[in-house]
């Protein structure tokens, strides 16, 4: 069985929120498996362990651009919050949000290799890259980023670190009231056909195991099971959401965007760091490890 430290611990309370022994309990039950002991806390806790889809879990900035019809949204990792704030950093990622409206590279790597120059460093955007690195003294990434051409778009940053972009028909405020309803709900899709299939699947296998706990007859668990996928499916569909500025708290995005004689196609959320796994030092063990070298050294030099 794996060893459950208290890293591990510290990283699935941070995910979830839960308390630290349910937290110790589900990562033994899961064997030290950080996903499956997740799941254990999604059936054990509900919704109040839910929250590892928006923890940030990487430092960078998200930015948009618009240039001409095009538009671009776009993710670049650092590895501290400080150089998030760096104005050269900042001006680095802004330049290639407009590169990527602009000149529609297929890839991170088309992406790399565009003309570019800043601080000195060139001709190329990985040049840059690598100049401000050195410059700097941290670490950089060209993470994703994601172009539309030929429709109406509106794009919504929430400072640095959450960013959307909305390919739409209609009117400009309502699209715009969009965005922002993306930023602040994150939903996985446009609609509850789109969501994808591993999410899905993932809510089904959480709502089979719990529905299994309350003892019922077959067909009430089965019910119960498709009850809280569909539930899920609206929770998570941008057009079933109550829109967020609805003032009688009931108006879906769809019902708004059909008073509003708007449709929207499709859109992007980049949050950053999302999914990025981040590094939890367990300095107890550092110390420690650190301690028993030195004694070791210092054994070794008097032998």
């Amino acid at each position: 069985m794996a060893a459950i430290t208290a890293s591990m611990v510290a990283e699935l309370r941070a995910r979830t929120d839960a308390p630290m022994m349910e937290c110790k309990k589900a990562l033994t039950e899961a064997e030290g498996d950080l996903t499956r002991a997740e799941e254990i806390l999604r059936v054990k806790l509900g919704n109040k362990a839910g929250k590892a889809a928006s923890r940030i879990t990487a430092e960078g900035v998200v930015a948009a651009a618009v240039v001409g019809g095009a538009g671009a949204l776009l993710e670049v990792n650092c590895e501290t919050d400080f150089v998030s704030k760096n104005e050269a950093f900042l001006a680095f990622v802004n330049a290639l949000a407009g590169l990527v409206a602009e000149k529609n590279p297929a890839d991170v790597d088309a992406l790399s290799a565009l003309p570019l120059s800043q601080e000195g460093f060139g001709p190329t955007v990985e040049d840059v890259r690598k100049g401000l690195i050195g410059k700097i003294g941290e670490n950089m990434t060209i993470r994703r980023f994601k172009r539309y051409e030929g429709g109406k778009l509106v794009s919504y940053l929430h400072g640095t670190r959450i960013g959307v972009m909305v390919e739409f028909d209609g009117d400009d405020v309502a699209a715009k009231d969009v965005a922002m309803h993306v930023a602040a709900m994150k939903p996985a899709a446009l609609s509850s056909a789109e969501v994808p299939a591993e999410l899905v699947a993932k809510e089904r296998k959480i709502a089979e195991e719990k529905a299994a706990e309350s003892g019922k007859p077959a067909d009430i668990v089965a019910k119960m099971v498709e009850g809280s996928v569909q539930k899920f499916l609206k929770e998570v569909s941008l057009l079933d959401q109550v829109f967020v500025k609805a003032a009688d708290g009931k108006q879906t995005v769809a019902a708004m965007l059909k008073e509003k004689a708007t449709a929207v196609k499709s859109f992007t959320l980049y949050v950053v760091g999302e999914g990025i796994e981040k590094k939890v030092d367990d300095f107890a063990a550092e110390v420690a490890a650190q301690k028993a070298a030195a004694e070791a050294a210092a054994a070794a030099k008097n032998a």
